[in-house]
């Protein structure tokens, strides 16, 4: 499909419109569930889409895995957030508790160490599925991680994302997806501000019930 390929080249840079328009959509993610609503999950869903094809494109198949994962989870995440806004008070932001935490740890080491040798004995079989197996699975299953963080509107999903992009930034412009390099980093920025804002509200929450009590 001519479409798939289709861009324009930037200082001897080729930008595909499918990455450009993708990665739009998820900085509006990001913008949309700073202030927590609904419509961060289908905005998410058109840029997973977007960036699939892209990153099939551009054989990065860890991130097409990520994406097209990210597509199922948006439709979680929507169903959850729109559950959560008919219950009394809506979906709480919380912190999240130190076995969750354990768990979302122990997910993400024990994840990223099974799809990593998973890609390699795939690339061993002469599938060429990611040229760089390791940072691509860690990736991939850290963003699985702080997506279902965020479907459960824990304020740690925006740690996990900084520990993503750390690995993200290079891997993309190494990828020669210039787009995505920018955005990644761009994500920092703005997820530093989204966590300041949702561990702010998970504060002014918990003071809230503890004065009820008293």
């Amino acid at each position: 499909m001519s479409w798939v390929k289709a861009g324009f080249d930037v200082l001897g840079q080729r930008v595909l419109w499918t990455d450009l328009v993708g990665n739009a959509a998820a900085l509006g993610t990001v913008w949309l569930a700073m202030r927590k609503t609904i419509w961060t999950w289908p905005v998410q869903l058109f840029g997973s889409v977007l960036l699939f094809t892209a990153s099939v494109g551009a054989h990065v198949t860890g991130n097409a895995l990520k994406q097209a994962l990210f597509g199922l989870l948006a439709v979680w995440g929507w169903y959850r957030w729109s559950r959560g806004a008919r219950d009394e008070g809506g979906l709480p932001i919380r912190t999240a508790t130190a076995r969750e935490r354990a768990v979302l740890v122990a997910v993400t080491a024990a994840g990223t160490v099974a799809v990593a040798l998973l890609f390699q004995l795939l690339n061993a079989r002469g599938l060429n599925i990611s040229w760089a197996p390791w940072p691509d699975a860690y990736i991939f299953v850290g963003s699985a991680a702080a997506t279902w963080a965020q479907g459960r509107a824990l304020v740690d999903f925006w740690v996990i994302w900084v520990a993503v992009d750390v690995v993200g930034v290079p891997l993309t412009f190494a990828s020669h997806l210039v787009v995505s390099g920018l955005v990644y980093g761009l994500f920092l920025l703005m997820v530093i501000a989204g966590f300041r804002n949702w561990l702010s509200q998970s504060r002014t929450r918990v003071q809230a019930a503890q004065a009820v009590r008293v």
